[in-house]
Parts: structure tokens; sequence; C-alpha cells
């Protein structure tokens, strides 16, 4: 039964990666252009790739996959006024260097990392829980950087019921201090992830600095500015409705949980895709007995329906009540970028899928969110604004934070602010995975946008 369930789990994991990764071969790639500064509008002229703030999608009929390009810059070489790491964070599901034999989740058959650090641009890619919360994955994350163990907080863990402590990581960028910053790029759900790393470098925690002063995490002091900027990429800043749609979503924890327990005592599953879970007792000890590990897991509190993960996290209730404590930083620039592959329905005001741009795989979650509306005094309300998307998140979501936030939120216009959000063009017809480079050239998008970058004054 047991090697049965392991088939099962691992056979499910590949399908939805072969799933994200296959798309019509009919389908035709064309240049897009953005506005970073100095880089023009390219590819064909009457179809703009990208939206200015007052334009909209409803009327975009275009089905063409997009290579993510500026072609003006389509440098060789990064520019620098000033030498500040770049640091990848994967999203929700997302994968470390060494997992899905190889393939990469920044650039697909594309390695974007090597290709920044050929050209002058010290870049790393942090590995995080694919599942886990964003306080959780923030812990691993300052951990991954600066090396060491993994401490999520004494107050955290005794709140949530799991253990205090993870792995043990060397460090990517041991050197990270006020003085040898950071620029951190997220992905979908790593940019919730990134701006809740910079919150605790900056401000720490309160909770955790009042429920016990031995052993307190440096990372809950606050008082550290690392952080140069932050960059979310298709990011649920203000959840989606994807996770408020799904029916049962509460024992989502359950299943990762079940997920998490039979990848946990598989060194060849765990190889091959890492959920992460040690926290919460899934990962089967060295010299541990079958029998021990099934009761010390059946025992977890993964469980219980815990707000501690990311399904909580990725909802519109979830990301509100990480927005109210995670603030934009004074010292810090913010960046935001939008995917969108829906149109507005010839029969009503419904969004439903680009066929073409969008991974046929989006098209029933694209729909789902293209007509969902919530009334419900208790929760965000969900409208019609809600509708457009790129198959995972809501582009309203993805500017900056709104639901109970009042970060400052703009659109960018050729001068870069620090301490608000600078929301970049609307990337059209591009769904969720594209950015990434899971299907289409988005190694020039990364070249220039690594040079806009380390081109941000000091």
């Amino acid at each position: 039964m047991n090697k049965f369930l392991k088939k099962i789990v691992s056979s499910a994991v590949l399908a939805v990666f072969v799933s994200l990764t296959s798309f019509p071969t009919s389908v035709k790639a064309v240049d897009i252009g953005t506005q970073i500064p100095k880089a023009v509008y390219t590819g064909k002229t009457n179809n703009k790739m990208y939206l200015s703030e007052n334009e909209t999608t409803e009327k975009d009929n275009v089905n063409e996959k997009v290579d993510l390009k500026f072609p003006e810059l389509n440098t060789k070489s990064i520019t620098k006024n000033n030498s500040y790491p770049i640091v990848l964070v994967h999203g929700f599901m997302g994968f470390g260097r060494d997992e899905l034999l190889g393939y990469k989740y920044w650039g697909g058959l594309v390695d974007v990392q090597e290709i920044l650090n050929k050209l002058g641009c010290e870049t790393y890619t942090a590995t995080v829980g694919p599942v886990s919360s964003n306080w959780d994955r923030a812990c691993e994350l300052y951990a991954y950087i600066v090396g060491g163990t993994v401490d999520y907080g004494e107050a955290h863990a005794k709140k949530f019921g799991h253990n205090r402590y993870g792995r043990t990581y060397s460090g990517l960028y041991k050197n990270i201090s006020d003085k040898n910053k950071i620029h951190l790029i997220g992905h979908s759900m790593g940019g919730q992830t990134i701006r809740t790393l910079t919150q605790l470098l900056s401000e720490g925690s309160e909770d955790e600095r009042n429920y016990k002063q031995e052993n307190l995490s440096p990372l809950f002091e606050g008082g550290k500015h690392w952080v140069h900027s932050v960059t979310t990429i298709s990011t649920p800043n203000n959840g989606t409705t994807l996770s408020d749609s799904i029916p049962a979503g509460e024992f989502l924890s359950s299943a990762f949980g079940l997920v998490g327990k039979i990848t946990g005592q598989s060194g060849l599953l765990s190889s091959f895709y890492d959920f992460k879970l040690d926290q919460w007792g899934l990962k089967k000890e060295k010299g541990e007995s079958q029998l021990k590990y099934n009761k010390r897991v059946l025992q977890s509190n993964i469980w219980n329906r815990t707000k501690d993960i990311s399904s909580y996290d990725l909802s519109t209730q979830g990301a509100r009540e990480l927005n109210q404590w995670v603030k934009a930083q004074p010292d810090v620039y913010y960046f935001s970028w939008i995917t969108n592959a829906t149109r507005e329905s010839l029969i009503s005001d419904h969004s439903v899928p680009q066929k073409g741009p969008m991974n046929p795989f989006f098209y029933g979650s694209a729909r789902v969110m293209g007509s969902y509306t919530r009334d419900d005094k208790n929760l965000p309300i969900i409208d019609k604004k809600w509708f457009p998307n790129d198959g995972v998140v809501n582009s309203y979501s993805q500017d900056g934070p709104k639901l109970g936030s009042n970060d400052i939120i703009e659109q960018y216009n050729g001068q870069a602010k620090i301490g608000q959000w600078n929301v970049m063009p609307r990337i059209i017809n591009t769904d969720h995975m594209d950015v990434i480079g899971t299907f289409g050239n988005v190694k020039d998008w990364y070249i220039d946008y690594a040079n806009f970058l380390t081109n941000l004054e000091k």
C-alpha cells in the first residue's frame, strides 16, 4: 500500500509539472517591450504586449505566446550603479535547483541565475518550503541566505504547534549587511515571502522579543537594513480568489501533510521533489522505525486545519492579515509586475482565457476566477474588478498590498520612488508561468531587469 501511494504521489507531482510546461506547439512567440528605462516598444505595432495604467485588456484578442524581451538593451553585460546581489525566491509549489531532474524554476530549460552571473551580476536562487506559510518561508529564507539553522521563533512555534528549529544551511551570501545589501525578486507567493522577510529584518517581531529573550534569533531583533529592493512578479499581494473558491480549502493543510509524509520518508521522492515540512515532524529521521515515524506523523498539528500554511496565506483573508503587519519599509524600493492572460467574455462581463497565450492547464482556474464574486461582511469583498487573471492570480491583486494596508501604490513613471510601490507596466497575454520561463524566452527580460535594479541609486 505504501509503495502504491508513493507511485501515485510521484506520478501526480510529475503530471502537474508536465502540465505546467506543456503548451501547444503551434503557438507563435513574439517579442514584447516594457517601460524599463531606455527600453522601447517592439514586436507587432498593432499588438502591444503591455498596458499603461489607464488601458484595459477587455478587448484584446491576441492569440499568441510572448517572449519577454527588451531588444534595445539586449545587453551582453550588466552595468552597475550598485553591486548588490540578486536573490530569486520561488512561489507556491516551487522547487530548488537540484530538484525536478535539474529543470530550473527560474528559466525552465534556461538557467537565469547562471546567465546573470556570467554577465557579472551576482545572482543566487533560494529554496524554501513550497507549501509552508510566509512566516515559515521567510525564516527559512533568512537562514538560507545568511547560513545556520532555521529558527521559526519560539512564540510562533508554540502558537501553531510545530518545531521551533528546522534545517541547517551553509548560506548563500554571508556578507550581507547594511552596506552589503541584496535585491529580492519573488514570483507568485515568493513575493509575499520576500515582503515578510524584509519586514522582519527591519522591524523584527515584538511577539518573539516579548516571549523569551534567551536564544532569540537575530532575525526577530530587527534593525537590519539589508534589502535594497523588493520585486514581486505575478504575486497575490492581496490573495487569490482561486484559493477562496476551492471547496473545503481549509482541508488543504491535511492534504499537504499527507503528501509531505509520503515524500518525507522516501529519499528518492524527496530528491525529485521535496515538500520541506520538517517543522511539522514529517521528515523521517535516520534510523527511525516506520512505526515510530507513523506515530509521530499522526501527532503533527498540520492535520488540525492550521492557518500556518500556504493555502491560508494565499486566500484574500490570509493576505489581508499579512498586509496588516507587513508594510513597505521607507528605505526599500518596491516594484510589482502584473500578468494577465484573460479577456472579457463576449456574452458577459466575466473574464475568460486567452486561448494561445494561456496554458490550457489554467483554463479551468481562469474561468473560476474570472466569474467569482463574494459579498460577505466578514471577508474581503470580491467584485468584477477581480475577474482578469493570469490563470492563478487575479491581476487586481498583483500591483501591491491594498487589503488591510496603507502602502502607497503608484504607477511607475520612469523615476523609481523609494518606500512605496512602483507598479511596472502590466504584461498581457502572459500567464502565471510564462514570466519565469516555463515557456518562452525570458533571458533578455531578466538581463535587462537586472540592469535596471543594479542602476538604482544606493
